[in-house]
């Protein structure tokens, strides 16, 4: 699962993804049009089962990141920008909100509200030009060959024309499995999922006043919002130790890093959730599909795991920091062996029993 990182310029995006990933942006690689990262996924369960079985190996799951090219008049005329960002399960839109003299902002001042408006015009006016150039495409050819498929396709690009010309994303758009198999391979952006990072001042930190101000275009648009400081978050990533970081955010009152946030809201936004594999070898957390069948959560450890499936042993997190060890887990009946049929929830613990 890769999520894009896009912006204007002059926001804060690439000091955001080199904190998110520990790549450092260099001179050569700024003239590259996506710059690829990784990033752990930060989750607090995990560093309580590592603390439990105080394993000889941890693992987190991981998230992928791609800073793309700025959002300049260049990217958006060439469409370099739409075809990277349609290669992406999930985009991180970086929107400038704090005043700083010494920053030029391309539009001569600071108004995030207007920037996030225009991109998320930009990318409407992109779908829309896709779906026009589409149903004019397949009416010249329905006019020589009536074509079922066709037809279908070319009623599904006129009511997607019509969704967008009311200046709306296709996030919004109800799309039957059929439907999605008409445009699966269709680069519409606007049904990407979109998370809104605004890049503030230290005093606005944690605002609510701030949060409200973005409240009502994330309800339109149907975007998750996160504040965030990139100079703070640089602050914190150059403290030595976790104890020193964490007493750097209680004193700024923050409840989450940028990468807390940052992935808990991508995990949110791509419908994933976590679930573990525990023991004195190995601490792991993966990350699956919501609503995803006991097999399919096996496959993601290895292939051999979802093929041989015989049951799986689950317990939750909840249960274990309840009860305090596997023995007692078992003795209270906590522990279940559930079939292929049985849907993962979040914050599993699971112990696949296979056979190849």
């Amino acid at each position: 699962m890769k999520v894009g990182i896009i912006g204007l310029p002059q926001t804060g995006k690439k000091t955001l993804f080199q904190i998110l990933t520990g790549i450092e942006i260099k001179e050569g690689m700024k003239k590259s049009r996506i710059v690829p990262g990784t990033a752990d996924i930060i989750d607090s369960r995990f560093d309580e089962l590592v603390r439990i079985y105080s394993p000889k190996k941890s693992v987190h799951a991981r998230i992928d990141l791609a800073l793309l090219e700025t959002m300049e008049k260049e990217a958006i005329s060439r469409g370099s920008i739409f075809r990277d960002i349609a290669d992406m399960d999930a985009v991180c839109h970086v929107v400038r909100d704090f005043k700083d003299d010494s920053i030029y902002h391309a539009d001569g001042s600071v108004d995030a509200l207007r920037d996030v408006e225009m991109v998320n015009s930009e990318l409407i006016i992109h779908d829309q030009i896709f779906a026009e150039k589409r149903i004019e495409r397949i009416g010249d050819m329905v006019k020589k060959i009536k074509d079922e498929d066709q037809l279908k396709e070319l009623e599904l690009m006129n009511r997607i024309k019509e969704h967008l010309e009311l200046e709306k994303p296709l996030r919004f758009m109800e799309f039957s499995s059929d439907d999605k198999a008409l445009i699966r391979s269709y680069p519409f952006i606007t049904r990407k999922e979109m998370i809104l990072a605004v890049n503030v001042s230290e005093d606005d930190i944690g605002s609510s006043a701030v949060k409200d101000t973005f409240s009502t275009i994330c309800k339109r648009d149907k975007m998750e919002a996160m504040l965030v400081s990139a100079k703070v978050e640089s602050e914190i990533a150059m403290l030595d130790t976790k104890e020193e970081k964490d007493e750097f955010l209680v004193d700024l009152g923050i409840r989450e890093t940028a990468l807390e946030m940052l992935t808990r809201l991508c995990l949110k936004a791509l419908g994933l959730v976590s679930f573990f594999t525990v023991g004195e070898d190995e601490v792991r957390q993966w990350l699956v599909r919501k609503d995803s069948k006991a097999p399919e959560a096996a496959g993601v450890i290895h292939s051999d795991l979802e093929r041989g499936f015989i049951r799986a042993e689950v317990f939750r997190y909840n249960d274990l920091m309840e009860y305090k060890s596997e023995a007692e887990l078992k003795k209270a009946g906590r522990i279940s062996v559930e079939g292929k049929e049985y849907i993962v929830e979040d914050g599993d613990i699971i112990n696949i029993r296979f056979k190849v």
